[in-house]
């Protein structure tokens, strides 16, 4: 049985995940150094791997998301795959212990490891499984178009209050127990 997806909300994930891609690749291309960094304190590779690693993975968030945008059923899975791979660098490191150090997410985001920045993941990695799912065959009417802009926006606008939450975790919990 072949699952398919309505053409608003298929459309609706690949952008939204489009822009995320693109985003935190920019912002790892335009710091390498600092990208750098945050592979090597995920300790996971060996201290050769840690520069490829780093070079690479921008340049493959950046494929993703130009795939999502102009070819779904090849971008959406290489996004997954990557969603994929960073989740279980994320979580081998949070089973270790290891949740003081930023997830290297890209930018100035500074988003510590934890079980929220795994849900987080979580929730873009289905949403690159629904962008996998073929669409839906019905014909589109004007309003398909704003309705998938209008989804995208919002999804990106959960992803930035997400990451404003994980970003602010320890001060808001710091709050709560002021006195």
């Amino acid at each position: 049985m072949i699952i398919n997806v309505d053409p608003v909300i298929g459309h609706a994930a690949s952008a939204a995940l489009a822009l995320i891609f693109l985003q935190a690749a920019v912002e790892k291309l335009r710091a390498p150094e600092v990208f750098l960094d945050a592979v090597q304190n995920y300790k996971l590779l060996p201290a050769s791997l840690n520069w490829a690693f780093a070079r690479v993975l921008p340049i493959a968030e950046l494929a993703a998301a130009l795939g999502l945008l102009f070819a779904r059923p090849l971008g959406a899975p290489l996004a997954l795959a990557l969603l994929a791979i960073v989740t279980a660098g994320v979580l081998v490191n949070v089973l270790r212990g290891r949740t003081r150090i930023d997830c290297g997410c890209g930018g100035d985001q500074h988003l510590p490891l934890g079980p929220g920045l795994l849900a987080r993941n979580a929730v873009l990695m289905a949403l690159a499984l629904l962008a996998t799912l073929p669409v839906a065959p019905r014909a589109t009417v004007w309003l398909d178009p704003v309705a998938a802009i209008a989804g995208a926006l919002a999804l990106i606008a959960l992803y930035a209050l997400a990451n404003g939450l994980l970003r602010n975790h320890s001060r808001l919990i710091a709050l709560r127990n002021a006195p």
